[in-house]
């Protein structure tokens, strides 16, 4: 399946499940569901369990689809946003993390 046909399906099965309602604690309780799902994530990456590496990741792009929905935000405007804020970022790699400059 291609991204944009998943994301259809991601959202009609949000919809079967009462989960995109618009309402600040609705958008909430999704915010605390992707800490959550990064969690797992960085749990599986300690592992080094690659089998439920991919499953987090992919349920953290479910829940940001269905989260970007009750925003009424497009996933693919905040990437290109996010990027256009750090492509002219300078700075230097330490131990694995970027330090920005100031």
């Amino acid at each position: 399946m291609k991204r944009k046909e998943i994301k259809k399906e991601v959202l009609k099965w949000a919809d079967n499940k009462n989960l995109l309602s618009k309402d600040h604690i609705s958008v909430l309780i999704q915010s605390l569901k992707l800490i959550s799902e990064v969690g797992e994530l960085s749990d599986a990456i300690i592992k080094k369990d690659v089998k439920e590496t991919v499953d987090a990741i992919g349920d953290i792009q479910v829940v940001l689809i269905i989260l970007c929905d009750q925003l009424e935000l497009k996933m693919d405007g905040c990437l290109e946003s996010a990027y256009n804020e750090i492509k002219e970022r300078t700075g230097k790699t330490v131990s694995g993390v970027f330090i920005k400059n100031e």
